[in-house]
């Protein structure tokens, strides 16, 4: 994983917003009227080079396919293992107590904030794999797109947790939670394993972590018995990532992608020892939106471990605000004096394609903010490599996926 050895890296989270072609597509596909196969397979491909295109434009360093393809981060699942084919139709919203009235004053404003799809899967078999190719097609669809690209410096693509799939697929097969658990990491493993033998960077997307704290199942409990489940959940985590160098994994946790009153968010600092227990290189944390912007300060007292990386998200991805580039830069020298500016790179909050139902932000206003994301860190690099006459101008081309500069 390449680190800010002269300047500050950029990335973000992983989902970005999808060609309004694609986005009917696969809404279609989830109301139960799929698409031609063939069809979507290949506007799918089109849309991952767009968007790689679209991020390169918008000065991002290390990008992703944007999960073009599909409905939601975690739901995919279900289109590639056999065991899904339960459905849930109503899944429960997710309702703060502080404010019950909330989520329905949005809908009746004609805005759904960006929940979860109505036909969530259900575990109602053995998990085992179906649709390989459909992994392959990911994976390929970005190395092509790559190809196409200058200035790109890593690549990645996002994979659901084990425990965010245990979390939020309902069990109605295994014996045991634990069982489950199991079942999930011996498949998982095989998509996580994929993904880095093709040379890309895996990001694994484990919001749980963060925001379980705040459901039912946790919310009126003592933190301990979550802390409990949580240490059960980054052992098998750790379990699938058996055998992958930590440096080619990232760890994005968050509170949940949703502009909401977040009044019931458990502190950083309570999990933030468990997050570190992950086997990864790099650690995404959501750092910009009002409930969690002051946690910097997490990091005056805990120690990033030797040889991992923060990146802190430095832009939200829950409204229509553009950053200005002088902010960043003043959060990213903040974080920079606590961690080192080497063991820094800068993202998103979370992801802006979430759910492939509704767009929550204007998609150009979603470039918008990535370019001031990277003018922000060019910003921040030229005061914290001052010394380096050369940051004065762009940084050279340089691709490690096949490009030809020029």
């Amino acid at each position: 994983m390449k680190r800010s050895t002269d300047r500050i890296l950029t990335t973000h989270t992983g989902s970005l917003p999808r060609p309004g072609d694609l986005f009917e597509m696969l809404q279609a596909a989830e109301a139960g009227r799929p698409p031609n196969r063939e069809t979507m397979q290949a506007r799918t491909r089109s849309a991952v080079a767009e968007a790689v295109r679209q991020q390169v434009d918008a000065g991002v360093d290390v990008v992703s396919d944007g999960e073009q393809g599909k409905p939601g981060f975690y739901v995919y699942v279900r289109d590639r293992l056999s065991g899904l084919e339960g459905v849930d139709p109503a899944p429960q919203p997710f309702v703060n107590p502080d404010f019950p009235g909330y989520n329905a004053w949005r809908e009746a404003r004609g805005n759904k904030g960006g929940g979860p799809p109505g036909n969530r899967p259900v575990c109602i078999g053995p998990l085992a794999w179906k649709d390989r190719p459909g992994l392959d097609a990911d994976i390929d669809n970005l190395k092509s797109a790559l190809g196409n690209v200058e200035n790109v410096t890593e690549a990645f693509i996002p994979s659901a947790s084990v425990a965010l799939i245990a979390q939020r697929i309902e069990n109605r097969y295994y014996p045991t939670y634990a069982a489950y658990l199991a079942a999930i990491v011996d498949v998982m493993q095989v998509e996580y394993h994929a993904i880095v033998d093709a040379g890309l960077l895996l990001q694994i997307d484990a919001p749980e972590m963060a925001l379980e704290a705040s459901l039912p199942q946790f919310r009126d409990k003592p933190l301990s018995e979550l802390r409990k489940v949580m240490a059960l959940w980054v052992e098998a985590l750790n379990a699938a990532l058996a055998g992958i160098p930590e440096d080619r994994v990232r760890f994005h946790v968050c509170w949940g992608n949703n502009e909401a009153p977040h009044t019931r968010d458990v502190p950083l600092r309570d999990i933030v020892d468990l997050v570190l227990r992950v086997n990864a290189g790099a650690y995404l944390i959501e750092a910009a939106n009002p409930r969690h912007a002051h946690e910097w300060r997490v990091w005056e007292d805990v120690r990033l471990p030797e040889g991992k990386i923060l990146i802190p998200g430095m832009i939200d991805s829950t409204t229509n605000f553009v950053e200005h580039p002088d902010l960043i830069a003043d959060r990213i020298a903040r974080y920079a004096a606590l961690v080192g500016k080497e063991n820094l790179i800068v993202g998103t909050d979370c992801g802006f394609g979430t759910w492939a139902i509704t767009d929550m932000i204007y998609p150009p206003i979603v470039w918008a903010k990535l370019k001031a994301l990277a003018d922000g860190a060019r910003i921040a690099s030229h005061k914290l490599w001052s010394h380096r006459r050369h940051l004065t101008a762009s940084p050279p081309p340089s691709n490690a996926y096949g490009a030809q500069s020029g």
